[in-house]
């Protein structure tokens, strides 16, 4: 349908004379059918739907919403044929994953975590809701705030990392972005512990303590719901023998009765059906019994609930009190999106949304900024401006697609700027050249023309890594080095004796060894999306100073993994000497891993002050003041992170070695110093009891301040309840 200017006044002229609609009255009107329909997700693209009797289901009342239907004209179409031709005229909902961006395609969410700007987060968040809306989009499926501590996992690139307090906060952030404009809803996904797979395999099981659950994975939920998100997505995994989508406990009575979420659940594609795969379900029939029982609204894709819902109604299974309870929530959801109201998208309106100046230069910085400097020996970074010449070798130097990452929405590899592209735009005068070296993937014994180019150049940079299906959903690793021939390529390089920087691009830590140890400089910059080369050129150039840090441990090696900041002592706590035996150590390897989380270096250097404490201790009502000075003590200007850390080192249950509870990005002048204030209280001392409840001890509590989960600058004072 075009939405011509006679035709878009007539339906504002009839939205403004639509009555406000009564959920409760409608919902009395309808059928039992029509509310099956109303909790039937199907899918589609920029054509429509990709099931050939889609259009006839909307027909039906038999769709409520779509998933992967976009597109003003396509969105225009199918809404109109719901709105006008169905007896109750209920509009359609179109959800799209736009996990970090739509059209601009910003950094992986893994490395934009890295930049510890959650202003930043939000904005990105707010372009990426406003590109989707323009193509009819008014439902994204993220942010995405599971909790990762192994990077065999290949999602772990959609999250903020391992840490629960951090991803409390990017999920706070996020969500308020998406949501900003009020015509679009993000979802938190997925509920709940899926990034605890086994063997960090994609849809494996996952099995935890409630106490686990309650202070490592459910902490960033909590923080979307605060934010007012609309919905959440069940997910694949299982908990204690009981699938997310079957789950009860966490989807009705932590999510409904504990937290008074009024929103939406959504299961993951098919994860209804799959039910039946688990073995907790025969029959499609005895899925949905148990999917809808549990607290899951809508079913994506597979069609359980519309085939059997009105017999289970009628054989007592499904009562017609929770049916409506569902229908009643997406109906809510709707009416707060105003699609009653204004179902419609205007079209023609992509132009003046996509790939706008705003939006490049706003993915830009957030590329920059996710750049993190893992070493930098003899200050070999950054580069002069003045060099003659350039050599980027390596298989991700000019690839467009990988440079998007996993979940690229609608990105498409022809807008975006590679290394070599912002390195030649960066650098107009000098000579740049290109030599791919090896693949991603596959052996290569002959890297004659890469040493060449090396030996030929004044700069060398390495771009090696992942390409973009090596992370993501369904890519998970049972190795995290580099793959294929690129660190015989990097050694290769390192024998000429040149100087070298390494490029990262990748979605997960890696393994990195011998180049950890060996190469004089390393920058991970993740996958940057759409300006990717611009914004690793500005670090590596000098025209931004790296400030991010690392939002998940990197591992020496995978026999670490899962490894992460905050474990606990275990009662046999290793002290690092070598003849010491018996203690909870590796015979062949160090515990520490090859870089901490929230580790990152920069350009210039900050000197971090010991904390001082506004008092001695602290009560249940008085909260305390954390102050520390940072200074800018080298010669150019920065950003640090500073970043503080308790551990209470006697309680009712064992408690983890060190614990996030703030963060303070500073950007400072040379010689500038700046006092940073953190308060702490109550709530950053509670932990889930022995016998249940949120429970803070008496006694002695630590309190660290640093640059990263190392923080050497240490307090103390003593909590009185």
């Amino acid at each position: 349908m075009k939405l011509t200017l006679p035709t878009l006044l007539g339906l504002l002229t009839a939205s403004a004379l639509a009555q406000p609609v009564d959920i409760e009255s409608l919902l009395q009107q309808m059928t039992t059918e029509e509310k099956l329909g109303q909790l039937m997700q199907i899918g589609g693209d920029h054509q429509g739907f990709s099931d050939k009797d889609g259009m006839e289901m909307v027909r039906a009342s038999q769709v409520g919403s779509t998933l992967g239907v976009r597109g003003a004209a396509t969105v225009n179409r199918i809404q109109k044929v719901a709105v006008t031709e169905t007896r109750l005229k209920i509009p359609i909902l179109f959800a799209f994953d736009v996990i970090h961006g739509y059209r601009t395609i910003f950094p992986v969410p893994l490395g934009e975590a890295a930049s510890f700007d959650l202003k930043g987060m939000e904005e990105t968040a707010a372009a990426a809701s406003r590109e989707a809306y323009a193509h009819g989009v008014k439902w994204t499926f993220a942010p995405m705030v599971d909790i990762a501590r192994d990077p065999r996992w290949g999602r772990v690139v959609e999250g903020a990392g391992e840490d629960p307090y951090y991803g409390s906060l990017v999920a706070r952030a996020r969500v308020k972005g998406f949501q900003r404009s009020g015509k679009v809803v993000a979802c938190a996904k997925h509920w709940v512990a899926y990034g605890a797979a086994e063997a960090g395999r994609d849809y494996n099981t996952a099995d935890m303590s409630e106490r686990t659950l309650r202070e490592v994975y459910f902490p960033p939920f909590k923080a979307a719901v605060d934010a007012k998100v609309g919905t959440f997505m069940s997910s694949f995994n299982e908990i204690g023998g009981v699938p997310a989508s079957a789950n009860r406990f966490t989807l009705t009575d932590v999510l409904r009765g504990e937290w008074k979420w009024d929103g939406v659940v959504v299961s993951d594609f098919t994860s209804v059906e799959e039910l039946i795969k688990h073995g907790i379900a025969g029959t499609p029939a005895e899925a949905c019994e148990a999917a809808l029982n549990a607290g899951v609204d809508i079913e994506m894709v597979s069609r359980t609930y519309l085939k059997n819902g009105a017999r289970l109604i009628k054989d007592g299974k499904l009562s017609q009190a929770t049916l409506d309870e569902s229908v009643r929530r997406v109906l809510r959801l709707k009416k707060r999106l105003g699609l009653f109201e204004d179902p419609y998208v205007p079209e023609g309106t992509q132009a003046a949304n996509f790939l706008i100046p705003e939006h490049r230069q706003l993915a830009r910085v957030s590329a920059a900024r996710s750049c993190v400097l893992l070493k930098n020996d003899k200050n070999l970074l950054p580069y002069s401006k003045n060099v003659k010449s350039v050599a980027i070798i390596g298989p991700l130097g000019d690839s467009q697609q990988d440079m998007m990452g996993s979940w690229n929405g609608d990105g498409q590899k022809k807008d975006v700027t590679t290394l070599l592209a912002g390195v030649r735009a960066r650098l107009p005068g000098a000579r740049v050249t290109f030599v791919k070296g090896c693949p991603v993937h596959g052996v290569v014994t002959d890297f004659k023309t890469a040493v060449a180019a090396a030996k030929a150049a004044d700069v060398v940079l390495l771009a090696v890594g992942e390409d973009a299906d090596m992370s993501g959903e369904a890519a998970s690793r049972t190795s995290i080095d580099l793959p294929g021939s690129q660190l015989a390529l990097i050694q290769a390089i390192h024998a000429t004796g040149k100087p070298y920087t390494v490029v990262l691009m990748n979605g997960r830590p890696l393994a990195l060894g011998w180049v950890a140890d060996k190469s004089p400089a390393i920058l991970e910059t993740w996958f940057a999306g759409t300006e990717a080369g611009n914004g690793i050129a500005d670090v590596l150039f000098g025209d931004v100073n790296p400030s991010g840090k690392l939002p998940i441990t990197f591992p020496r090696n995978l026999g670490q993994v899962p490894i992460y900041y905050n474990s606990k002592n275990t009662g046999r706590p290793w002290s690092g000497k070598k003849n010491e035996k018996y203690a909870s150590r590796y015979l062949d390897v160090l515990n520490s891993p090859q870089y901490v989380f929230g580790y990152g270096l920069s350009y210039t250097r900050f000197a971090i002050s010991a904390p001082r404490l506004s008092a001695a201790t602290m009560d249940a009502s008085s909260p305390l003041t954390v102050s520390v000075e940072v200074k800018n003590v080298g010669n150019r200007a920065g950003a640090e992170v500073v970043q503080l850390y308790i551990q209470d080192p006697v309680a009712g249950v064992t408690r983890p070695v060190r614990e996030l509870r703030g963060i303070e990005r500073v950007e400072l002048a040379p010689g500038e110093t700046r006092t940073v204030n953190f308060t702490l209280s109550r709530k950053d001392l509670l932990y889930w009891g022995p016998k249940g409840g949120w429970v803070a001890d008496p006694g002695e509590v630590l309190v660290y301040v640093g640059n990263s989960s190392a923080a050497t600058g240490k307090a103390s004072f003593r909590y009185v309840p």
